[in-house]
Order: structure tokens, then sequence, then C-alpha cells
């Protein structure tokens, strides 16, 4: 934002989308119009000018961090707003801008071990009536998160390698010339990659994860965490960390359902780092030559680490999806609770359910995963019984859902 424009919403008064607050306000008092503002068609507030526009300037110390901490300490689901500094916009005087999107989901204020939705009404923030709260609900339940835009991309944040591998290998169909831009973002519109929304098209969260260049630069979240401890409790001794970043999919040459691997995508890293750090078994064939068994079956593992990637909750901006391997267990953590009516004991008896639909599907013409539904009882469970006897574990956390293979 440009000094001249910042002058110019201040004359305009606050309105709508647009709220001022001097900077020693409550952390409480800004997140209320912080969650106002997402609920309805976001907007901007302005920190360092009185109600009446006038620049005061700003005073409080590490105002971004404030800003940042609020959002996410006294916001459900937290929020990571746009945050700018103008300087001088009179002698002397800084100004704060906090830039808030639409929410892709409804918000609550939680303070005080409570929770208040807000709306905003012309100029003013207030709490929803129930019949309000309920249109809110019912709108955003209707919308999907997976072809949702992600803000400041566009086309050419997507791998162009790894989408004509996709429509051409893997779908069988013609793609257009590399030159022809246009042609692109017309298939990539048609088939959700692209929000359609001309003509710089943003990409969509699908689009991006699966077939970005750098995926977890726009979406932080969309990254794997991964830790090998020694023993049978998290330590600060461990065997390995790592922080893989990428896009889902791999890249493939030649013809085929598989193809060759040639470059790793975000599935592949993580079975990669399980295969290195795994404390396997060794057995002896024939009386002297050894081998080692891995201590979990390949469709299983794979299973449990993509369902966490492909279902996961990618509104849930501060978390990531954690894989931690400890010398009797893996544990794999997929941040967001169940969709409404999902339980552990109706997924192993293969009930169907998609938190991201478009994720899912692409990652199944891979064949990175299951028919939809059958995963869990088919591989998860099927597999881990044969191979050692043991039932995995699913368990529902706050907001988190864990599944636990056990080595027998």
């Amino acid at each position: 934002m440009t000094r001249a424009e910042l002058l110019e919403i201040l004359a305009n008064g606050e309105n709508s989308g647009v709220e001022f607050k001097r900077d020693d306000v409550s952390n409480e008092k800004f997140a209320r119009e912080v969650v106002a503002l997402t609920n309805s068609y976001g907007g901007i507030i302005v920190l360092g000018a009185d109600d009446e526009g006038n620049p005061v300037g700003i005073a409080r110390d590490r105002l971004e961090e404030w800003v940042m901490t609020a959002c996410r300490d006294k916001i459900r689901p937290e929020i990571i707003p746009y945050f700018e500094v103008l300087r001088d916009v009179q002698p002397g005087k800084h100004v704060a801008v906090v830039r808030v999107e639409r929410g892709w989901s409804v918000h609550h204020l939680w303070h005080n071990q409570h929770r208040t939705w807000l709306i905003r009404v012309g100029s003013e923030s207030r709490e929803a009536s129930q019949e309000e709260l309920a249109r809110l609900m019912a709108q955003r339940q209707s919308f999907r998160v997976d072809t949702a835009p992600v803000n400041g991309t566009t086309w050419a944040d997507l791998d162009l390698r790894r989408l004509k591998d996709y429509f051409r290998r893997v779908r069988g169909q013609p793609t257009p010339e590399d030159e022809d831009h246009g042609g692109w973002r017309t298939l990539l519109s048609n088939t959700e990659f692209l929000a359609d929304q001309a003509p710089e098209s943003a990409c969509t969260l699908a689009g991006l994860v699966l077939f970005g260049r750098a995926p977890a630069s726009r979406l932080p979240q969309s990254g794997i965490d991964a830790t090998a401890y020694p023993g049978e409790l998290k330590d600060y001794s461990t065997i390995e960390r790592a922080r893989l970043r990428g896009p889902l999919v791999g890249l493939f040459a030649g013809v085929g359902a598989r193809g060759e691997l040639v470059e790793t995508g975000l599935v592949e890293q993580v079975l990669a780092f399980v295969h290195r750090t795994a404390q396997n078994h060794a057995v002896l064939r024939d009386g002297a030559r050894r081998e080692d068994i891995s201590v979990y079956p390949e469709g299983a593992l794979r299973e449990v680490i993509v369902n966490a990637i492909a279902h996961r909750d990618y509104l849930l901006s501060g978390a990531t999806v954690e894989v931690s391997l400890y010398s009797d267990r893996l544990e794999v953590i997929s941040p967001g609770r169940l969709p409404n009516g999902i339980t552990p004991a109706r997924m192993r008896a293969g009930c169907r359910y998609a938190r991201n639909p478009l994720i899912r599907d692409v990652l199944q013409d891979y064949g990175y995963m299951e028919a939809q539904g059958m995963g869990v009882p088919r591989k998860i469970v099927a597999e881990m019984l044969a191979h050692n006897g043991t039932n995995p574990d699913l368990e529902v956390r706050d907001e988190e859902f864990l599944v636990r293979l056990k080595q027998g």
C-alpha cells in the first residue's frame, strides 16, 4: 500500500472493510476486529490512527510480533494476516496496516476460555446472532478448501514438468505447447488447479500442494516434519530430524502406470526417511545370507502417510503433518479433527470421506493411495495384522488425528 492510498482510506473513514485502532489496543479487542473482518468479506485494520482517521503513530515495541501472537492465541482457527508499516504518514508518525482475508472457515474469538463469533455490520463489529451464525456456517461448509485460491500466486508457481507428466502420462490427454500460456491457463482452470479468475488466475490450494515449484513458500503448513528417535520416548537426542518440503507428487519419465521416478515428491521423501531410519530386523537366509526385513509393510506405511497428507485440514496454518519414528512404533499425526460423523470405527469399516477431494483424486490417479474409503481396512489394518499381528491405533485428539503402527 502506498502512502497516498493510505491517506485516502483514512480520509474516507471506517466502513465494512476498514477499522482504525490506536496501537495501545488490547490483544482481545484487536482480535475481535480481525475475527469480524475474516468472517465477513475481509478488510484492513489501521493501527496508529484514531476513530476519526487521524494518524497518531505507533509506539508499541515489536508490533508485528504482537499482531501475529494475538492472531494465533486469541483466534480459532488461527489466522496469519498480512502486515506492513508505512513510515512518515505524517512527519514522525508511522502507521501499521494489517490486512485480513475472507476466511475459508468460520473463526471465533477465544478469550477467557470462552468462544465468541463475530461479524462486521457496516463500520461496527458485533457478535453474530444464532441465525447469522447458522447462515455463516452454511456458507463456509459449501466452500471447498482445496479449490480455494492461494493469494499472491499465479500459474507460473506451478511446475510445468509435473503438470505435463500428469496430463500426458497419467491421464493420457494432450496438453498445450509450453509457450501457449493461455491454453495452459484454460486447461488448469477447467481442472481446478487454477482458480477461475482472469487475467492472472491464482493457484488453487490443490494445484499448489500437488504441483507447485515451492508450495511451502506460500503454504508453510503443506510440509512434513519427520523425526526418528533412538528409544521409545521423545528425546533431544535423535537419529535424524528432517523438514520435508516440496510438491506432493513425484516427477516420472517414460510410460505406464508409474513410469521411472526422476525427482521425488513429498510422498517419496517421507518413505525414504522411514526406510533409512527405521530399526529394521536382520535375518539370515539360506543359513548365511543376511537380509534386512522392514518393520512396517510398505502398503500400510504408504497409506498412512498419504492419508495424512490428503485428508489433513489445510486451514490449520501453524501445523504440519508430523511423522515420529520410535524404536517400537511409528506415529503419524495429521492436523485437524475428523469431518463430521467420521469416527475411527467407521474408518475401520471402510466409511468414505474426503476433506480435500481434488487432492485425493489426483493421488489416486498416480496410484499413491487405495480406492476411496478402503485404505484403512485393506491396507493399514489388514497388512499390519498379517505382518506382525498388531492392530493399528487410530486416535482422535483435540485438533489432530493420530495413526500408530506398532512393531509387535
